[in-house]
């Protein structure tokens, strides 16, 4: 694991160890690449709306900060100011109804996902899904990968009144769990999640394959980038358990 972030390896000395009773995580670009289906939504409330299509690599600067920043930026970069605000209530409504029919349609599960949830379990870690979707869409997505059975909270955008990178949903994952937010660990693939973690008090771990607003993983100011959830879990698992040394990459 290495340190993420200009001030991640002295944070991170801190708080690898203390015992990790929680584990709160993303879903969107660090459980499940999901660009696809926000395209193939987006193109259909564009068509609908006649006006030009989106590419993957333009959606994928948008993606993190839920339906409605979505919708907006998309019409934003490409009606007038006027236009936007006229037409953003239709097109919301037009582009969840195409997402609801695809959602899942045109994903990938990342790498080694389901082996760190099951290592976390496995562990005694508990385990919560916050993410900006909206709920019933992540609960879905969970389901169809066989994923929604590891997690004791899914909190989605319209969960609680604010979304990340606002604490306030880690934080209400949290409560539902019964452990403080200082005995949590925030994994995500963008600065929403780290900012959101920080936040809320938690320690924050990042994966470098999301989607992260187009940016390098590397500006995220988090406390280490794991490769993959099973790493983060190796390494969670050991802080968990009280076993081992601190990670030597995050002792400088």
């Amino acid at each position: 694991m290495s340190p993420g972030g200009a001030e991640g390896g002295r944070d991170a000395c801190r708080t690898a160890v203390r015992r990790v009773k929680a584990a709160v995580i993303d879903l969107d670009g660090t459980m499940v690449d999901t660009a696809d289906d926000f395209t193939a939504s987006l193109n259909g409330m564009l068509a609908e709306l006649g006006v030009r299509p989106i590419s993957r690599d333009e959606v994928v600067g948008y993606v993190g900060k839920g339906s409605e920043h979505l919708v907006r930026s998309v019409l934003s970069a490409r009606l007038s100011a006027d236009e936007t605000a006229a037409r953003f209530a239709d097109a919301l409504d037009r582009y969840q109804a195409h997402y609801a029919l695809v959602n899942g349609r045109h994903t990938r599960l990342y790498p080694e996902v389901e082996p760190g949830l099951a290592e976390l379990a496995r562990a005694g870690v508990k385990l919560a899904c916050v993410t900006n979707k909206p709920h019933r869409f992540a609960v879905a997505l969970l389901e169809q990968y066989g994923l929604a059975r590891y997690f004791s909270v899914i909190l989605g955008g319209d969960s609680v009144a604010r979304k990340k990178p606002d604490p306030q949903p880690m934080l209400a994952a949290c409560e539902a769990m019964h452990v403080a937010p200082g005995d949590a660990v925030a994994i995500g693939d963008s600065e929403n999640d780290a900012l959101a973690g920080r936040a809320a008090g938690m320690a924050t771990l990042t994966v470098p394959y999301g989607y992260n607003h187009g940016k390098a993983i590397q500006t995220i100011n988090s406390d280490g980038i794991v490769a993959t959830l099973l790493e983060a879990a190796r390494f969670i698992a050991n802080r968990s358990s009280g076993s081992g040394a601190t990670d030597p990459s995050l002792t400088t």
